[in-house]
């Protein structure tokens, strides 16, 4: 479960939010995000940040954004996301 749960936090590809944000707008104000765990996360922008749902219907917002690693990018939320 734990894996499950971790691997749902992870999207393939180096999103930064500036490509989230371009996603959003292409989706009309919402984008699909595939997750690595086979799950979906939805991105939103509120009041100029950019807001994941889970698909529980949990919320979570990116509060420290574009963490580049040489593996990806880290976007830091502040709370836990789960899957269905």
């Amino acid at each position: 479960m734990l894996t499950k749960i971790l691997t749902y936090h992870v999207v393939s590809g180096r999103l930064s939010t500036h490509d989230i944000k371009k996603l959003i707008k292409a989706g009309h104000g919402k984008a699909e995000l595939k997750t690595v765990a086979g799950g979906t996360l939805w991105a939103m922008e509120e009041g100029g940040h950019i807001v994941l749902k889970d698909e529980k219907g949990g919320t979570a917002t990116i509060t420290i954004p574009n963490v580049y690693q040489s593996n990806g990018v880290i976007q830091v939320i502040d709370s836990v996301l789960l899957p269905n």
